[in-house]
């Protein structure tokens, strides 16, 4: 080879090397830059904070004097607890509703309750697209996030397809109601189409708020009240991806997908177990089912089962109810109603995720199948991540009111953290006699059990990060 030939080769490779982009030796560990990962810290945070405007304004409109009934306005924290309640649909009181708000009041109530059972941030969504008529990138993400959309290109058409559904709902339950209310108990019209909407709103979202002092006492053995209301809770708790699957594919039910069938399942055991449980435990209390006929105590005890999951209503006296009821409802509330609906708790297609990775175990399985599908790994850290954090934030917000009120026993102690954690409502009566640092407690627990805890964990959370190694394995002993 000759030599310029040579030399000319050499400078070309020096060249070629030099233009090439160095790499650079990956870190232990860095900030994620997947935008996936920042948007959903930054998605959480929005939500959140758009709940917190809500709330701050709906705190504001109840101080007015115009909210509450008599001289001067309602003292802050009670009007703050009633807000928190109601945009996080859960039915907590700490003062009677039909005899201290106004009716401007209680159209404020009415109004957080259906703005945080559609979604803070769906709700806006939506004023956007009636006024805008399009639909931004952000606006779509957060959106999905709120409603358990798997996509984001069709977010207008499913959020209107939500605001049309709960629209409906809430119409038919409530014309049925007014109805009934105006032939049967001699409602004038106004009266009768007020209550037959509260009412009827209260329940499609999981609500609980009532325009009785009693709640639905006086109407226990009436089931042209409660059957309705019944209906309306089922169709919120569902949640609307299995709504629309119904819809579309009711006369198919080899097509519905793994969640419809598991809270279908799901729902229909736990509403029947539920109702045996409560008339079992009950059915010779005189202060509950005791004086009722046995027709209307399976109507009480299946009205009791489904509004523990979790709407709020009762139909009879919670507060004296057995302790061993009490812990059941817990179990009940603590479980809750399908995903992307109105319901709250830890939803039922997470407890039965982790009966089916418990069986795996047991059986010793080398996968996760559920109904014919493998279960992804992602959804059983998501399902167990769920468990524990709740588990842990209703063990420490018991500890706390258990110092706060040390002559509360436990069991209404925690029947009142569940409650409220689970966005249930229903009470053992000792809410509005709580400290307004035991109140403070219920009121962080709402908030955290409407937006979940994984939603709120993602918020407070830095920046993800993303580490660019694994550890050697070990096992600990477990059991």
């Amino acid at each position: 080879m000759p030599l310029e030939e040579a030399l000319l080769r050499a400078r070309v490779r020096r060249l070629t090397h030099a233009s090439r982009p160095r790499r650079r030796r990956p870190r232990a560990s860095r900030r994620s830059t997947d935008p996936r990962e920042v948007t959903a810290a930054r998605t959480a945070q929005l939500i959140i904070g758009a709940f917190a405007t809500a709330l701050v304004a709906g705190t504001v409109l109840l101080l007015l004097p115009v909210a509450r009934v008599g001289p001067g306005g309602a003292s802050f924290m009670e009007a703050f607890f009633t807000a928190t309640s109601a945009i996080c649909v859960t039915g907590l009181i700490v003062v009677d509703t039909p005899t201290y708000w106004t009716p401007f009041g209680q159209a404020v109530v009415l109004a957080l309750i259906q703005i945080g059972g559609f979604g803070v941030m769906s709700f806006a969504t939506v004023l956007g697209i009636l006024l805008a008529r399009r639909l931004g990138l952000t606006a779509r993400i957060m959106s999905s996030t709120e409603t358990k959309s798997p996509g984001y290109g069709d977010m207008r058409r499913v959020l209107l397809r939500v605001l049309v559904t709960t629209l409906v709902i809430e119409t038919l339950v409530a014309a049925a109601l007014a109805l009934r209310f105006a032939a049967g108990y001699g409602y004038g019209a106004g009266q009768a189409v007020w209550h037959g909407v509260f009412h009827a709103v209260s329940a499609f979202n999981n609500a609980g708020f009532a325009l009785y002092t009693l709640s639905i006492m006086d109407f226990a053995t009436d089931p042209w009240i409660n059957l309705p209301l019944i209906a309306a809770v089922i169709l919120g708790g569902l949640g609307f991806p299995v709504l629309y699957e119904l819809r579309r594919e009711w006369r198919r039910p080899r097509r519905w997908s793994m969640n419809t069938r598991i809270v279908l399942f799901a729902t229909v055991v736990l509403l029947a177990a539920g109702t045996v449980f409560l008339c079992a435990v009950e059915w010779a209390n005189p202060a509950t089912l005791g004086p009722m006929r046995a027709d209307e105590k399976l109507l009480a005890g299946f009205f009791q089962s489904t509004i523990a999951r979790t709407a709020g209503f009762n139909s009879i006296d919670i507060s004296a109810m057995h302790p061993v009821s009490w812990l059941g409802l817990d179990l009940l509330m603590l479980v809750g109603g399908g995903p992307a609906g109105t319901a709250g708790g830890l939803k039922v297609t997470t407890f039965v995720v982790l009966g089916f990775i418990a069986y795996t175990e047991v059986t010793g399985g080398s996968a996760v199948n559920v109904l014919g599908r493998r279960l992804s790994r992602s959804v059983q850290r998501q399902a167990t991540t769920v468990v524990v954090l709740a588990l842990g934030a209703v063990a420490t917000a018991t500890m706390v009111l258990m110092l706060l009120h040390e002559d509360i026993g436990l069991d209404r102690l925690l029947f009142e953290v569940i409650s409220a954690f689970a966005t249930v409502g229903l009470s053992t009566g000792i809410t509005a006699a709580l400290s307004p640092a035991g109140q403070g407690v219920l009121i962080a627990l709402m908030f955290l059990g409407r937006l979940g805890p994984i939603t709120v964990a993602t918020a407070m959370a830095a920046r993800p990060r993303r580490a660019l190694y694994e550890l050697p394995k070990e096992r600990p002993l477990i059991g």
